[in-house]
């Protein structure tokens, strides 16, 4: 493999696992996933946001930032309103990395939930034998 391409493979995946961070910590919030919830409805300002959520301006736009860095939201000024809308990108990659994650874990559990099966039949035969 060329440098050049190594080079392109470290970099996509950098920047891929930073795209999960930044994603996985945007949704780490409760907040921040009720102001998801809530744009799936309709668009909402960040006024009406903070007074949905019962929070002060401020601590609204530092959520409403959050989401915008992580491309789950967009927000348009228009005057002195800044109305907040789903962002266009969607949660394919991180959808992909949960189920990979949720297939191991899966297999892991048959795994194990066979060996349990193959320990309690073995020690039901090693009782019947001690019987004899």
């Amino acid at each position: 493999m060329q440098i050049t391409q190594v080079r392109s493979t470290v970099n996509h995946m950098v920047h891929y696992q930073t795209r999960l961070d930044t994603t996985f910590a945007a949704l780490s919030d409760v907040t921040r996933r009720g102001v998801l919830e809530q744009l799936v409805g309709s668009d909402a300002s960040i006024t009406d946001l903070a007074q949905k959520f019962r929070m002060t301006l401020t601590g609204m736009k530092k959520h409403v930032s959050v989401l915008e860095q992580a491309g789950l939201v967009t927000t348009e000024k228009v005057g002195r309103v800044r109305t907040c809308k789903l962002g266009l990108r969607r949660l394919e990659e991180e959808a992909a990395w949960i189920e990979r994650h949720r297939q191991l874990w899966s297999a892991r559990f048959d795994a194990l939930d066979e060996l349990v099966a193959h320990l309690k039949c073995k020690e039901k035969t090693d009782a019947q034998s001690k019987r004899r």
